[in-house]
């Protein structure tokens, strides 16, 4: 609660007119700490019982990472051990808090926090999942290989791959299909968010289960295109419009989508603003020499994209933003459940979503 009740106080006292931009810093880092502490989210080899490694790729793993084998030795385990090294709540808590610590440390992206990159990275490896073929989604982090690593609504996301290169070669028995999601859901409580329960179970796949393009959604499309794209996933009106939220996190880049700018004045810090203010703000077609897009009449400094404007043109999607925009507390629970949904489409899960994690913030 204290998470929510701050930012709607801070964005409050941050009118539309204000010259408030994000410093350098995460607005995250620079407001006190426990402001933004949630009250409770565009093959994996770490489930307990089966991340068990060789000493062979344990020793390739430490030659070529570096700290794998302190970690070991901190756990007081050797190359024996290790072997049949399994892993536990206390162990993927430590994986949060490095990411918590990079996200802490790192500060030298776009408006001071690469938290809403690692969202973004959760989400497009998740959202490829088609609900009648079983393909897709975040089994597998086949983003790692062309061509969906070149697929156009993944433009920018090396950023977050290698962001968390560092933290894979300190862990190296956590997947890359679950630490991505790890690091969405870890970024998402870090920016002043929902607590997100996680459980580990993906596994990396190879190159041949890389999903085709167009699984996406394109941001210069209609609200029929939303509709299509995530009731393949198997999401409703209510949870569509739930997961747009993350757009009060980042910004757009031109040279990756086209588009330009920040949804809202503060997009390192997880609110409700972006429904407030498709809301209750005026918007116009930006002119300039790029897609169409809208910015806010107040200011001019803001951004919709065609696919946000669709959310109040089509009713049934419209009553859920004005509800979001007037209940932070509901944005947030409903968020947590579809984000959640999102990261576990098409996981093959030996555990009970009841086994679920729930990681401790940084302090």
């Amino acid at each position: 609660m204290a998470a929510r009740t701050a930012s709607r106080a801070f964005l409050r006292s941050t009118p539309a007119t204000s010259s408030f931009r994000p410093a350098v810093r995460s607005t995250r880092f620079a407001l006190p700490t426990q402001a933004f502490r949630a009250s409770a989210r565009r093959g994996y080899a770490s489930e307990a019982g089966e991340a068990k490694s060789s000493n062979t790729l344990l020793w390739a793993g430490v030659a070529l990472a570096g700290g794998a084998g302190a970690y070991f030795y901190l756990q007081g385990g050797d190359s024996v051990s290790s072997k049949n090294f399994v892993p536990t709540k206390e162990d993927y808590q430590k994986v949060y808090d490095e990411i918590a610590r990079r996200l802490a440390d790192e500060t030298d992206y776009d408006d001071g926090s690469y938290g809403p990159v690692l969202v973004r990275l959760a989400w497009h490896a998740s959202g490829t999942y088609d609900k009648e073929t079983g393909t897709g989604g975040s089994n597998g982090a086949t983003m790692r290989f062309a061509p969906e690593s070149d697929h156009g609504a993944n433009a920018g996301l090396k950023v977050a791959r290698d962001f968390l290169e560092p933290v894979k070669a300190k862990f190296p028995w956590i997947s890359y299909s679950d630490l991505w999601t790890l690091a969405g859901s870890c970024a998402v409580q870090e920016l002043g968010g929902p607590t997100i329960p996680w459980r580990p179970g993906r596994e990396d796949r190879d190159v041949a289960a890389c999903t085709p393009d167009g699984r996406l959604p394109d941001a210069s499309k209609d609200h029929q295109h939303v509709r299509d794209i995530f009731y393949r996933m198997g999401f409703n009106d209510q949870e569509i419009v739930a997961l747009i939220g993350a757009h009060a996190l980042g910004r757009a880049h031109p040279d990756r989508s086209g588009f330009d700018g920040p949804w809202n004045f503060s997009p390192t810090v997880f609110t409700n603003e972006f429904f407030r203010l498709l809301v209750d703000e005026k918007w116009q077609q930006r002119k300039w020499n790029g897609p169409t897009q809208f910015t806010d009449k107040t200011t001019g400094t803001l951004m919709m994209l065609p696919a946000d404007m669709a959310f109040i043109k089509d009713k049934a999607f419209k009553k859920h933003v004005e509800r979001y925009a007037r209940d932070s507390d509901a944005f947030f629970n409903d968020f947590r459940d579809v984000y959640v949904k999102l990261l576990e489409l098409g996981v093959p899960f030996t555990s009970k979503p009841e086994d679920r994690f729930v990681f401790k913030t940084s302090e």
